[in-house]
């Protein structure tokens, strides 16, 4: 009889990695409609944060991390992501991704906001992301021991007696769903930006596999600090084309209407500063009427084309030229730091339940993630999820067990309906964006209730909760997370640590003593 799979939801880069390091052990990716399509790694421009370059250092690249991460970053496991990462460029490398070299075979590397040194592993200027996935899905379509069922979405979770999760539960192509048993399920989900109206992500990252495990009983950390990429091209569309950080990194500036610079007066890195200081002077710039726009005429040029291929297309195809115009930006929601409480090997505290990659919160992004780690991050929690999970399957005799213990919980999903995420999204956006503070916060918490009244508990309106009282419960400012009513940064860092309150309403939270929990 054939073993219990582990099941994966999510085939991006953190789900199709962790697939793959899972051999021998059966798995069951869970895709989507189709293997990457639905996944924010397949849009990632920058690369991979890594210490290539003959001048940098793990040490010195987890320093940066730690900086950027506004006193919130986990410092072991900053160190321990760090040095892991040039091996898993070179990992990439072997599978066939053509990240770039000079004609002497040295690495070519960006250098990206934040960074002390070029480090940004990279493809084809701005296609990295897509280049790795690709590379990725062949290799998971090659492996034996992986089965992916493209049309199939996850829509929740088992739980057995014992409060362990031992299976998920899929919808299928034709929207039937299937409780399928599990040694151990791993959440690859990605992120949030779909509770937004202006978003990088694509709209259906609500969020759901943070939902799921909030039901179980996963605890949920900094799930406030909500990174705003302050680059995207401001044309109306959603999801919002993004301008890679690299293009600042070469040298291109931000101006306001009349072509003035206005970074320099922010901070002394000007448009290399962190990303959530970049995000929030960009947003005060076209709340004060300025408006806001990235220049990169003389830094690029008429070499644009050859060099960043996916944003020039993207600038084109909403009349754009960026060879001789200005590009309109405006914050967007791109990454959320917070998630599901996990070490770096994706564990969580349910036995069984592993979340690797955006929909975890390890602590190694603190309050504002490092450019270009957040799929050095995902490759490194996937490879030790996989190590791990199948070195506890060979040791242990109920891992390789064929028969499955009884489910006596299921932790459903719940869709929002669609006509409803106009309202959210408005809200989300209006209250919990680039700055918030607890009169809007409250407002939008009385949304969110308006819409669970009318919808019941769903996976939308429990992620934006979270999101909500964790901003409430915050009442300093620090990195993404910008209190108008509280904008000092206060001396004692601390994470928001929030878990379901056994026997209460699905969607409410007891908040737990972070030196405690």
């Amino acid at each position: 009889m054939r073993s219990r799979p582990v099941v994966v939801v999510g085939s991006g880069i953190a789900g199709l990695w962790a697939a793959i390091k899972l051999k021998p052990l059966p798995v069951i990716v869970l895709a989507g409609a189709s293997a990457g399509g639905q996944s924010s790694s397949a849009w990632a421009q920058g690369g991979i944060a890594a210490a290539l370059g003959p001048d940098d250092s793990a040490e010195q690249h987890a320093a940066d991390t730690i900086a950027a991460g506004a006193g919130l970053v986990d410092a072991e496991v900053a160190r321990e992501m760090t040095e892991a990462a040039p091996a898993q460029v070179r990992a990439l490398e072997a599978l066939g991704v053509a990240f770039e070299h000079d004609r002497h075979g040295n690495w070519v590397l960006s250098r990206e906001a934040a960074h002390g040194r070029a480090r940004v592993a990279r493809v084809n200027g701005d296609q990295a992301g897509q280049a790795i996935v690709q590379g990725l899905i062949t290799a998971a379509r090659r492996a034996s021991h992986i089965e992916i069922r493209e049309g199939w979405f996850g829509a929740g979770l088992l739980q057995d007696a014992h409060g362990r999760c031992n299976g998920a539960i899929g919808r299928d192509r034709h929207g039937r769903l299937h409780d399928i048993d599990a040694r151990a399920v791993v959440l690859a989900t990605g992120g949030l930006g779909g509770l937004y109206a202006v978003s990088t992500n694509p709209p259906g990252n609500q969020g759901h596999a943070l939902a799921w495990a909030w039901q179980m009983g996963a605890r949920i950390q900094d799930a406030e600090f909500v990174q705003f990429h302050p680059t995207a091209i401001d044309t109306g569309r959603a999801p919002a084309p993004l301008a890679t950080e690299a293009l600042r990194g070469e040298g291109a500036i931000l101006v306001d209407r009349a072509g003035r610079r206005f970074m320099p007066a922010v901070h002394a890195d000007a448009e290399l500063a962190p990303r959530d200081i970049v995000a929030r002077a960009v947003h005060r710039q076209i709340q004060a009427g300025a408006g806001a726009f990235l220049d990169t005429r003389a830094a690029i040029g008429n070499e644009f084309p050859q060099r960043f291929p996916a944003v020039f297309k993207a600038c084109r195809s909403a009349g754009i030229d960026p060879r001789a115009e200005r590009i309109p930006i405006a914050p967007a929601v791109h990454y959320h730091m917070g998630g599901i409480a996990a070490k770096l090997d994706g564990s969580t505290c349910i036995g069984g339940l592993f979340a690797i990659g955006e929909v975890a919160c390890t602590g190694v992004h603190g309050a504002n993630r490092l450019a270009s780690n957040s799929l050095l991050e995902a490759l490194v929690m996937a490879e030790q999820a996989g190590a791990g999970i199948t070195a506890t399957s060979q040791d242990s005799t109920a891992g390789n067990a064929t028969t499955a213990p009884r489910s006596t919980h299921r932790c459903t999903s719940v869709a929002l309906p669609e006509a409803a995420m106009p309202a959210l999204r408005a809200a989300m956006s209006k209250h919990a964006g680039v700055e918030r503070d607890a009169a809007g916060l409250a407002l939008l918490l009385a949304e969110i209730d308006r819409l669970q009244h009318r919808h019941g508990a769903a996976d939308a309106l429990v992620a934006a909760r979270l999101i909500a009282a964790s901003a409430l419960q915050r009442e300093e400012s620090r990195g993404a997370h910008f209190r108008l009513d509280f904008p000092q940064t206060r001396p004692d860092a601390a994470h928001t640590l929030l878990q379901q309150d056994p026997g209460t309403t699905v969607g409410r939270a007891r908040h737990l003593d972070p030196q405690t929990a």
